[in-house]
């Protein structure tokens, strides 16, 4: 077990392998490293458990396998938030490069644009499925279904049932773990916005008669992402520098230790027991706290036991894995990654990691490929060894046309457990409990980042809610509030780099919070909850 470790005494207690710090943090992914990272420059002393014994970074980590490169869940650098912007290019100021955008949808070997484009799918389902396509629509226009309460139902009365399980219902399933039928209605209307298979009829009517020279696609005009930036070793070189620099300002990041407990000191402040794999325990105490584990995990631990615990230990998650395959070829698909909408494969989601930087993959004669595999921790897919993964991996790029079995040279392993929060029936009650204990009880512990919140948030939400934390840290108060980061769910694929200001408004408090309420429905939730409020469009399978 190796960990890094400051040697300056002010910030040693009695015995050496315990720590006193101004704040601790749990977690070394990209909230904890980033509130990590400000502190250090804001000259507060700090000390960072992450439980990993290798890598920083949590889903954002990058991981190396006999010198190719995964990126964990895809992860395009793009922000409209200025201060998330301006933060990248101090940690990472020269390692960016320009990576085209590109993704697509696979279905029965052919490839379809992301976002769907109503007329082409059309058109490359040729003349018979089409024609069946447009017949299920029309049936659906005269019969529509009258009760519309979940994902399924609305589809089908937009689109027609076979469009509906050609497109919608095989993928969602796989990603979610939840039947179309029991997701509610209300996360597929915002979901699923501009596109309009009665409109792309009409404009490929008009354009055959030449009245119409625009592209036809049945979506509304949108101006969609066709660049991002991207380190040139992956995202975990973000994470990596961020961790260096918090190493070099003289505070610790403590690799290989978990959070045992978090207990309350009795004077406002806490007392941190982290554990190592081996049973090492080691004691950090600090005025504040910053928690991006996950909240049932993080609940579970506090001292004394909050009255809260019994609700957050219900909080669920979904999870993932990654089986990287390496692949005689040049290259096999140009796509960062495709959407794989077949129901006779698992896989349902397989990145290309030359073409999110070429550095990634050593050898040009050799193309490296991630296939995500949607799952509960525990189940078949995640207990499976990594060799059956490697095969099923591999029998799988076959059934899909992509590769030949015999061009495989290697493979490995990546599972990322709690990748994804689960809105079910009773999370929202549950979070809240959970913050308004904290919040009312111990306001020196702060909750940041997808896990800490149990929010849907991507890369850099979860950072600006660490970057308003630390405000909040300097400023001896609550002046910002942290709940309502991630109120534009839309920002992947359209719209312009650094174009919000650095910081929202100061934290009120009821406004403050009906715009968190109304941002947290980011993923389905089931028909029986019928939320009151929605959020902006969704578009979270560019947003991993």
């Amino acid at each position: 077990m190796a960990f890094l470790q400051t040697s300056a005494d002010p910030r040693q207690a009695a015995n050496p392998q315990d720590l006193t710090v101004d704040v601790v943090i749990i977690g070394a992914g990209p909230a904890g490293l980033t509130a990590g990272y400000l502190l250090t420059k804001a000259g507060k002393s700090v000390a960072i458990i992450e439980k990993d014994e290798t890598y920083v970074g949590g889903i954002s980590r990058t991981v190396e396998h006999e010198g190719y490169r995964f990126d964990i869940g895809g992860h395009r650098f793009f922000s409209k938030s200025r201060a998330v912007v301006d933060l990248w290019n101090e940690i990472l100021p020269d390692d960016f490069i320009s990576r085209p955008r590109m993704s697509r949808i696979y279905y029965e070997g052919k490839f379809y644009s992301y976002p769907l484009r109503a007329f082409e799918a059309l058109r490359n389902l040729g003349l018979w499925r089409s024609a069946m396509c447009m017949a299920s629509f029309a049936r659906v226009q005269m019969f529509p279904r009258k009760q519309v309460k979940s994902f399924e139902d609305w589809t089908i009365n937009q689109f027609g049932e076979k469009l509906y399980s050609i497109f919608f219902k095989t993928y969602t399933e796989k990603v979610w773990g939840m039947p179309c039928d029991e997701m509610s209605a209300d996360w597929a209307a915002q979901r699923i916005k501009g596109l309009s298979l009665w409109g792309a009829v009409v404009d490929g009517l008009k354009r055959s008669l030449g009245l119409n020279k625009r592209p036809n696609n049945g979506m509304q005009a949108k101006t969609l992402l066709e660049e991002f930036r991207y380190p040139r070793l992956g995202p975990g070189m973000m994470w990596d520098a961020a961790r260096d620099h918090v190493v070099a300002g003289g505070n610790s990041v403590l690799m290989g230790h978990a959070l045992k407990q978090l207990a309350s000191d009795g004077e406002g402040g806490w007392r941190l027991d982290a554990v190592t794999a081996d049973g090492e325990e080691r004691i950090i105490r600090a005025r504040h706290a910053i928690s991006s584990a996950p909240m049932r995990e993080l609940a579970a631990r506090l001292s004394p036991v909050p009255d809260a615990v019994l609700d957050a230990s219900g909080l669920k998650y979904r999870d993932f894995l990654t089986v990287a395959l390496k692949i005689r070829s040049d290259d096999l698909f140009p796509d960062n990654w495709i959407y794989i909408h077949d129901s006779k494969v698992q896989v349902g989601r397989i990145q290309n990691f030359r073409s999110w930087s070429p550095e990634m993959v050593p050898d040009a004669s050799v193309a490296c490929v991630g296939l995500e595999y949607f799952c509960f921790e525990g189940d078949g897919l995640w207990a499976s060894s990594d060799d059956d993964l490697v095969a099923l991996a591999t029998r799988e790029m076959e059934i899909l046309g992509l590769a030949r079995p015999e061009d495989v040279i290697g493979g490995t392993v990546v599972r990322q457990e709690k990748a994804y929060p689960v809105y079910d029936e009773d999370y929202a009650q549950r979070v809240a409990v959970m913050r308004e204990e904290l919040e009312d009880k111990h306001p020196t512990l702060h909750l940041v980042g997808r896990n800490g919140m149990h929010r849907y948030n991507n890369q850099d939400h979860a950072m600006m809610t660490a970057m308003l934390t630390v405000e909040n840290i300097l400023a001896g108060q609550r002046v910002y509030d942290t709940w309502c980061v991630n109120e534009d769910a839309e920002y992947h694929e359209a719209g312009s780099e650094g174009e919000q200001p650095a910081f929202p408004q100061h934290a009120g408090d009821a406004a403050d919070r009906a715009a968190a309420l109304s941002s947290m429905r980011a993923v389905p939730m089931p028909v029986s909850v019928r939320a009151e409020t929605t959020s902006a469009p969704m578009r979270g399978r560019d947003a991993a």
